[in-house]
């Protein structure tokens, strides 16, 4: 599946300097549909009203965690397919093990730079 440029991408973090790294990173690699979301609960809201080819998550978040984020939409049929990719400042080995498990399809670690985002993005979509 190639990456659809044009196809809208929902960023979701609790900092919005993060927020406002990743939609300038995204911009910078050509996405021109970001739309972001501070917590899991808005995530939800905005995913069963738009449709997104791409969601970026940061796992250590109030209310609902990304990883919850990730198990809601997994068992949601209208939103398990879409992409997910996981992003947080821990590297702890039982948390990458409980993302792929719950159907992350891909994993960062910040800080990243744009190559990394966009290699991430490309291993998702088979680039």
């Amino acid at each position: 599946m190639a990456i659809d440029l044009t196809k809208p991408i929902l960023v979701v973090d609790d900092y919005s300097t993060m927020i406002r790294i990743t939609h300038n990173l995204l911009k910078q690699l050509g996405f021109e549909q970001v739309d972001d979301a501070n917590d899991g609960p808005t995530a939800l809201a905005k995913l069963r009203r738009r449709a997104y080819g791409l969601v970026i998550s940061d796992w250590n978040m109030e209310p609902m965690s990304g990883f919850t984020l990730l198990q809601e939409m997994r068992s949601d049929p209208s939103l398990a397919e879409i992409p997910f990719i996981m992003v947080t400042a821990e590297s702890k080995t039982e948390n990458v093990i409980a993302a792929k498990t719950a159907g992350v399809s891909n994993y960062i670690v910040k800080p990243f730079n744009a190559q990394t985002l966009q290699s991430k993005i490309q291993a998702v979509f088979g680039d």
